[in-house]
């Protein structure tokens, strides 16, 4: 793929379907801290504070999504973690002291869109392993979906971003 955007991610995906598709990059940290996100929601700073915020895509920056070991009924649950775009939530987990992360952005597709990108090669799909890919350190999550496909990042061939 050509974008750069989507160099060496790994998107988790939680909606697909004839409509469109949506997902969240769980891959790539950000310069933004925990501490300065939940400042701005006028709510005390979780334990975690220093945490960097993870880039979830690039459609609507500003747009949160907090992903966490358990389940929900606002967003999505997938296996053992869900993802919430709701800032109640969020609020929740923070007072809660929970282990979470919060992803600011998303990575959407229209119509048929993924479908035409997974056709011409630029995505390899995992249908399993969403715990163990979760279960990693972020900068990890590249190089553990690829070992549960069986695959090399050696065998990878990938367009340079800057062809």
């Amino acid at each position: 793929m050509r974008d750069p955007n989507f160099d060496h991610t790994v998107v988790l995906l939680v909606a697909y379907g004839p409509e469109g598709s949506l997902g969240v990059v769980i891959n790539r940290e950000t310069q933004q801290r925990m501490g300065d996100v939940i400042e701005r929601m006028e709510t005390t700073s979780p334990a975690g504070a220093n945490r960097p915020v993870l880039w979830g895509g690039p459609v609507e920056p500003g747009a949160g999504f907090v992903l966490w070991q358990g389940s929900c009924t606002e967003g999505w649950t997938l296996g053992e973690y869900a993802l919430s775009p709701s800032r109640d939530r969020l609020r929740s987990l923070v007072a809660s002291g929970a282990d979470f992360s919060l992803c600011l952005g998303y990575a959407g597709w229209g119509p048929g869109q993924l479908d035409k990108e997974i056709l011409e090669g630029s995505w390899i799909h995992l249908d399993e392993g969403v715990e163990a890919v979760l279960g990693v350190q972020v900068h990890e999550r590249y190089e553990e979906a690829l070992r549960l496909l069986g695959v090399s990042p050696d065998l990878l061939w990938m367009t340079p971003v800057d062809e």
